[in-house]
């Protein structure tokens, strides 16, 4: 299996897998409601929203292992989300990122390296794996924010339109 063909839920509970996405630049980013980086949903969604229509798509994944900053239900993050923050990109379930109970999509993901040389356990809430359509994965770090420069030249680049 590759991350494209494992099976996830959406936060709503239907059954799906990033394979969904295909065809499509992914950026896949731990995400958490109560956390000093929750403003990062802000450019999260401004990313969505501009290139969104060029084959791009942001997929958070709320996760609740880093301080207790997740602790809401599927509905309350997902009220949170919308209302406080606009996002309109795909959340799937709350999952566990590391340890024995990580998420298969996040044991394939956890491999790759980062700019630092930084592979294995996610750091932090907001770190981010940029998913090609090919399914080659770069990752960024929680502290790289969503405008950073970098980042939006690796999304830019693998753009279809």
């Amino acid at each position: 299996m590759t991350i494209f063909t494992e099976s996830i839920h959406t936060l709503a509970g239907d059954e799906t897998t990033l394979g969904a996405f295909a065809g499509q630049t992914i950026l896949a980013v731990n995400v958490a409601s109560k956390c000093g980086l929750t403003p990062q949903y802000t450019g999260l969604e401004a990313l969505q929203e501009k290139y969104a229509a060029r084959g791009f798509t942001v997929v958070g994944f709320p996760c609740n292992q880093f301080g207790g900053q997740e602790p809401g239900s599927a509905n309350e993050i997902a009220t949170f989300c919308s209302t406080s923050y606009g996002v309109t990109f795909p959340l799937m379930e709350k999952i566990d990122v590391n340890g024995e109970t990580r998420h298969p999509i996040y044991a394939a993901l956890t491999e790759i390296a980062d700019a630092e040389g930084h592979s294995g356990d996610i750091r932090w809430n907001f770190e981010k794996f940029l998913i090609t359509a090919d399914g080659s994965v770069t990752r960024f770090s929680p502290m790289v924010a969503p405008d950073d420069a970098a980042l939006v030249a690796a999304i830019e680049a693998n753009l279809t339109a």
